[in-house]
């Protein structure tokens, strides 16, 4: 992966943690290397191993992502964050979608942080996810991680395809609890602000998180309810009357969605991993500190470190970029959380 500061297109996103400890290292391991980030010696999340893989066109993955890992290292976790590449410049492009380079690295993950859009990868990449998934390790996913793949017809890991008929739903539906389904709020139009759902203001991934503070000026997504047995909604979407933040919400809301949710997943190999999925995630959504400690208090949840979890103070650096269309797709673009402000 080449680091083209030169090519900076748009906004970037920055966010840090308020340490004692200074801001760890970002390292390209190669020239066409993994993006890493050294964990701290101290802190809720030390000795993790979290691999995040990104790829959407739209909502800035390649942005937000980069940014999540800085914060989770410095809280102990080693991160190391995969991009869409062009394999013939070596540059971040999420308009590639088949190809994530690095993708071995899951190997050693404990946790795996998933944030992409109908990628349709080789075999050969998707056994690593695969293998993964069925190990039973646990998952974060977020947004488009609910159509995530789009495998072409006939290749061995179709059965992950978003439209897959068997099983229905593909990853998104059996994995993660819900496949793409379409759009509840007016896409490009109207933002999302969080609600606590019904008997979920106890669990760990909601302690310190103030919900009114929960805001995407992305839409939220429509799912069908109710959503599989054993997933439990933490926050419903509020509808609002702009992509703003302090936009009043619409005042018919009909049926409210859930846009954040756990479960517990029972792999063909026997493990039960822990799940958790947001339809939240445009990178400028990273700039409301109770969008950043949802996401941090789950990956500390999903890998068994919910006891660790308590209120942090979050500081964001930059804006983060209002989502683009999927027609209108950015190349080169490095959030400045890689170089290391």
């Amino acid at each position: 992966m080449r680091l083209h500061t030169h090519a900076l297109v748009g906004f970037a996103l920055g966010v840090a943690l308020v340490a004692q400890a200074p801001a760890p290292a970002a390292n390209a391991v190669a020239d066409d290397g993994p993006l890493e980030f050294a964990g701290a010696a101290t802190g809720p999340a030390r000795g993790l191993r979290i691999v995040f893989v990104t790829g959407d066109e739209e909502y800035r993955s390649e942005e937000s992502m980069p940014a999540l890992a800085r914060i989770l290292a410095r809280l102990g976790a080693t991160c190391t964050v995969l991009f869409a590449i062009d394999a013939k410049t070596g540059a971040i492009d999420p308009g590639v979608v088949d190809h994530i380079p690095h993708l071995d690295v899951l190997a050693r993950a404990d946790l795996l942080v998933l944030f992409t859009r109908f990628r349709a990868l080789p075999d050969d990449a998707m056994r690593h996810v695969d293998d993964y998934v069925q190990s039973g390790r646990p998952i974060v996913a977020l947004r488009t991680s609910t159509h995530a793949f789009a495998p072409k017809a006939g290749t061995k890991y179709a059965n992950y395809a978003w439209n897959a008929k068997d099983p229905e739903g593909g990853f998104g539906r059996q994995v993660l609890g819900e496949t793409w389904i379409a759009h509840h709020g007016k896409h490009g139009e109207q933002g999302t602000r969080g609600v606590v759902a019904p008997g979920a203001a106890a669990h760990a991934i909601l302690r310190g998180v103030d919900a009114d503070d929960v805001w995407d000026p992305a839409d939220v997504y429509r799912v069908r309810l109710p959503l599989p047995d054993g997933v439990a909604p933490l926050l419903l979407g509020s509808v609002l009357q702009t992509m703003a933040k302090d936009a009043p919400a619409v005042a018919d809301q009909g049926e409210r969605m859930p846009i954040a949710w756990v479960r517990e997943w029972k792999s063909p190999g026997g493990g039960a991993a822990r799940v958790f999925t947001t339809t939240l995630g445009s990178a400028a959504a990273f700039t409301a500190a109770g969008t950043r400690r949802l996401l941090v208090n789950a990956c500390l949840w999903a890998a068994g470190r919910e006891a660790a979890i308590a209120p942090l103070k979050y500081l964001n650096d930059r804006a983060g970029s209002i989502y683009a269309g999927s027609n209108e797709i950015q190349r080169n673009i490095i959030a400045k959380a890689i170089l290391g402000f």
